[in-house]
């Protein structure tokens, strides 16, 4: 069997996770990038102590699932409470899938890959497109208050 057979009889899972309070236009761009990339890929609504998120997570969660295209077949949405590596050995997803808009966004992407890393599972970051690098949850939730 050769390298190339190999790799494509392998089932690559991925996650993508984040609080997503609220899902901007840069998410959805890295799910559809990263949906092309991986056989499956899980957005992953997670619990962050350092959060105060504006909605529950099953609630951001549905609305996530409500938002991605019913053609998007191997994208599916997840609420989490606990480490994502956990989540990936559960799952068996073998990466973490981060979007980065700027320097401090990709300092600190960096430490949280290196200790996903040493606990087994690979991080990928993905610079955020051009268009989208102003774009975040913080700015969304203050446009809307």
């Amino acid at each position: 069997m050769s390298f190339d057979s190999a790799a494509r009889d392998v089932r690559r899972r991925a996650v993508y996770p984040g609080t997503f309070d609220p899902f901007t236009p840069g998410h959805f761009d890295v799910v559809d990038r990263s949906r092309r990339m991986f056989d499956h890929v899980t957005v992953l609504v997670a619990v962050n102590d350092d959060k105060q998120p504006s909605q529950p997570t099953a609630v951001r969660a549905a609305e996530i699932q409500h938002l991605l295209p019913a053609d998007w077949e191997n994208v599916s949405v997840a609420a989490w409470h606990g480490l994502t590596v956990d989540y990936c050995r559960r799952d068996g997803s073998c990466v973490i899938v981060r979007g980065v808009r700027n320097p401090a966004d990709w300092l600190h992407e960096y430490e949280l890959a290196a200790m996903n890393e040493s606990l087994g599972v690979t991080t990928l970051l993905l610079p955020a497109r051009p268009a989208l690098v102003t774009t975040s949850s913080t700015a969304v939730r203050a446009l809307r208050a």
